[in-house]
């Protein structure tokens, strides 16, 4: 069946709600042939990150129907895997953001599955991504599910899934998964109606706080009440956690942002909720201005990413991604007995600066990199974890801290993936002890990098939309695997689509669509399409003696990659 007869058939067929129905009534088939085609040449793809796309009515958008598919092929699997009696005993956890239907798309999650006869945990209110996962363990639950389409602009959502440990699904469970939800080849065969008394509504929030404050590294008062600090929720969830926990940290001069707390899918005050992104943090940078604030943090919708922009005599620089891992590295680890630890460890990604890597190993840290992605992470938790209760003394190593380039960190185990709540509380616990000691973040980051070296971090992120966006960057990649390495002093390409070995008694990292290009003087460059967006990604790591000489290094590298591959 072709896309325009799948289209007929949405448009028609009364098992479709009249919302839907109403809005493919509005596309011309002569006008519009280009976006009905885009909407519906192929089903929204269940990857190993989930779903996420435009929201709208069509097989290739976010809707009621696509999050029911995804939704009755994940019960599937679960019933498949665990039975039918667990299923209905231990359940699911189901939590959502702030952005436009994700309420009432885990209204819809929760009916499918509790219509299989699975056990529902409705969250009550909009939480953190990272919450759901702890709630994941927390109840004993054999799944969890998040609506979330992260810091994606507003007409994106999406829908994540945690394993029984609370860890997004690596690739060989999203395998069956997907098979699973491939099985479904009718929307009719999807029971919409849910069993009301198999959902049962909740909100972990203190306990989750309680988790996350365990913690806390700095205990004097003092050097807390003399922070001044400006939060942003940017519109999402954040906005209860992060200020409560640093409240009961002992953080006294905590100044939200009064027009970024309240939930707004639209995102009404910024372009992008993307705390990677100034402008996005501009009215907090504003007010910090106003009163001489100490420094801006900011979190994403779903509260898993962090931005900081720190007060100098300068102005409110932002620090990156890699500069923030570094900094949190350099203090979790100069703030914790690690005599108490025997094979203390750190995991990063592939496409993450080495600077904290490095920090880690100088403190004789074992480091582990993984793919991109917060689900292996959380993974090698689970692998660290496994090896204590079988008494596998090669792989029981003890997880410290997990963090990647782009803004997600882990500090403990209360969680699988990445959380702005506990990275929030560390920045703010770093920012004080180092005021205490008339320094700011910047000082430190330039101390660090008079000791290991000047990094140039960066990473650009090219968007090619609808289906021939898709097609030109798979020839991108094509292109790449083709050829011969475009940079005249490559040591080593890694190509991360055939088994590339992890570390020793960890076997072969899962295959990803990646090529790593390693420099004679240890920089690198990655490139990568994403997983879950149209878009192709380039890293960069540059390394010089001083800050100038790295960017010129920088920028003759960017205009060859971007050169060979034609943005």
């Amino acid at each position: 069946m072709n896309y325009m007869h799948v289209f007929e058939f949405w448009k028609q067929n009364k098992f479709f709600d009249m919302d839907t129905r109403e809005e493919l009534a509005t596309l011309d088939i002569e006008k519009d042939k280009k976006e009905i085609e885009d909407r519906f040449y192929r089903d929204l793809e269940f990857g190993t990150g989930g779903l996420r796309g435009i929201m709208g009515a069509g097989t290739n958008r976010i809707n009621k129907y696509t999050i029911g598919k995804a939704t009755a092929g994940l019960g599937k699997y679960l019933i498949d895997t665990y039975g039918t009696s667990v299923c209905s005993e231990r359940g699911v956890v189901i939590g959502y953001d702030t952005r436009n239907k994700s309420e009432y798309f885990s209204r819809i999650a929760a009916n499918v599955m509790s219509a299989m006869g699975i056990k529902v945990y409705l969250y009550s209110h909009a939480r953190p991504t990272p919450q759901v996962s702890f709630s994941v363990k927390y109840y004993d639950a054999i799944a969890g599910i998040v609506v979330t389409a992260s810091h994606n602009p507003k007409e994106y959502n999406g829908y994540k899934v945690y394993d029984e440990f609370g860890c997004q699904l690596v690739p060989h469970q999203a395998k069956k998964v997907i098979s699973c939800v491939d099985s479904i080849n009718d929307y009719r065969d999807i029971d919409f109606n849910g069993n009301s008394l198999l959902i049962e509504m909740t909100d972990t929030t203190d306990s989750f706080i309680s988790a996350v404050l365990k913690q806390k590294r700095i205990d004097n008062p003092d050097i807390k009440a003399n922070l001044h600090v400006v939060y942003t929720p940017l519109h999402g969830t954040g906005n209860v956690p992060v200020p409560k926990t640093l409240y009961l940290d002992g953080f006294e001069n905590v100044y939200a942002v009064e027009q970024q707390v309240k939930s707004d899918g639209n995102f009404s005050t910024v372009d992008s909720p993307n705390p990677e992104d100034r402008r996005a943090l501009l009215l907090g940078i504003q007010q910090a201005e106003r009163i001489g604030a100490d420094i801006v943090i900011g979190t994403d919708p779903d509260c898993d990413r962090v931005g900081v922009a720190v007060r100098t005599e300068y102005g409110y620089p932002l620090l990156s991604g890699n500069q923030i891992g570094a900094l949190l590295m350099d203090f979790i680890l100069n703030n914790t007995d690690l005599s108490t630890y025997k094979k203390p460890a750190v995991v990063k990604t592939v496409v993450t600066s080495e600077l904290g890597a490095e920090i880690a190993r100088k403190k004789g840290l074992t480091v582990f990199s993984t793919l991109t992605g917060f689900k292996f992470i959380g993974e090698k938790i689970n692998q660290f974890e496994l090896a204590k209760q079988i008494g596998d003394a090669d792989r029981d190593f003890d997880f410290i801290m997990g963090y990647e380039e782009s803004y997600g960190y882990l500090i403990g185990t209360h969680a699988r993936d990445k959380d702005a709540v506990v990275s929030s509380l560390m920045i703010c616990e770093m920012t004080a002890k180092l005021k205490a000691m008339n320094k700011t973040l910047v000082d430190r980051i330039n101390e660090i990098y008079t000791e290991f070296g000047f990094y140039h971090d960066a990473m650009d992120s090219f968007t090619l939309k609808g289906k021939d966006g898709l097609e030109k960057i798979a020839s991108m990649m094509t292109k790449l695997r083709s050829n011969t390495t475009p940079f005249v002093n490559t040591k080593k390409v890694f190509d991360y689509s055939i088994p590339v070995d992890a570390e020793p008694g960890f076997g072969t990292l899962p295959m990803s669509d990646v090529l790593k290009y390693i420099l004679e003087d240890g920089s690198w460059i990655a490139i990568r399409p994403s997983g879950t967006e149209p878009k192709i990604k380039i890293y960069y790591s540059i390394k010089g003696s001083n800050a100038i000489e790295a960017k010129e290094r920088f920028n003759a590298v960017q205009t060859i990659i971007k050169s060979h591959l034609g943005l």
